[in-house]
């Protein structure tokens, strides 16, 4: 077993059943000598609900699924070559419908039915999908931990190849000279504002977003953590309890010994005794 295989394995499982097969596997990777595995394991963070759903998908392998994260390299590809993406874009819409009613099918066929906000941080994670690479990446493995979504409204990458005359409508240009270079000037400098603006919101989402999820990965590893505590807990009551009822028999025990040692020593001098009495008459 490697780590590979034992991520591929565990999100694979339902979220109630990872925590204990974490725990075995890791149990299992120290058992056979391999303690890095066994703390990489271990690292491994339970799914969310969403993050779960996700998966399930991509095991379950729709078409469709390929559709979509194909038709997100195209459209990161256009928007960088500023071509149009009305066409892409509506193509994504239906396909993110049709995955949509795939995830609540098979999300429902495990008795486990997808509702808010899991469903929808799920189909946020699809989308954010077609807008950056790397979580259409995280997305093919089928082993999310938690949801994705996407700041803003370009994908992630370089921004759309815009010529400069359709920046400016010619009517708004002036002839070349001092007034062409000022109204130029004022045009960057807006430019470089918005841009500034685009790049603080995007960053501060992000934020949000980052803080948003490191919350719920805490929140699920004390939920984790607070349960096996408290199970072992529980079996070291057991083992106490199990450990005072085997002394106790020890005792029992070593005293039934003391007394049968001393019946047996005193039976077999009464059998000697008569051995000899019997053999001097």
């Amino acid at each position: 077993m490697d780590l590979a295989a034992a991520a591929d394995e565990l999100y694979g499982l339902p979220p109630e059943e990872f925590t204990a097969a974490r725990t075995r596997m890791a149990a299992e990777a120290k058992q056979a000598g391999d303690p890095v595995l066994a703390k990489a394991i271990t690292a491994l963070r339970r799914p969310t609900v969403s993050a779960w759903a996700v998966n399930l998908l991509v095991r379950a392998a729709p078409p469709e699924l390929d559709d979509l994260l194909d038709l997100g390299e195209e459209l990161r590809a256009a928007w960088a070559a500023g071509s149009h993406v009305t066409g892409l874009d509506q193509r994504r819409t239906e396909l993110m419908a049709t995955l949509a009613r795939t995830l609540t099918t098979l999300a429902a066929s495990t008795g486990r039915p997808l509702r808010d906000p899991a469903s929808r941080e799920a189909e946020e994670t699809l989308y954010a999908a077609t807008m950056d690479p790397a979580v259409s990446g995280d997305v093919r493995a089928g082993r999310l931990a938690h949801p994705r979504r996407h700041a803003g409204f370009a994908p992630a990458g370089p921004p759309p190849s815009t010529p400069p005359e359709a920046r400016e409508p010619p009517e708004a240009r002036e002839p070349s000279g001092k007034g062409t270079r000022s109204r130029e000037e004022q045009r960057r400098q807006k430019e470089e504002q918005r841009r500034r603006e685009r790049e603080e919101r995007a960053r501060a989402a992000a934020e949000e977003a980052a803080a948003g999820r490191a919350l719920a990965e805490w929140r699920t590893e004390l939920d984790d953590v607070t349960r096996e505590r408290a199970a072992v807990a529980a079996r070291a009551d057991r083992l106490r309890a199990e450990l005072h009822d085997v002394l106790a028999l020890q005792d029992s025990l070593a005293k039934r010994l003391a007394i049968a040692e001393r019946e047996h020593s005193r039976a077999a001098h009464r059998a000697a005794e008569a051995r000899r009495r019997a053999a001097a008459e």
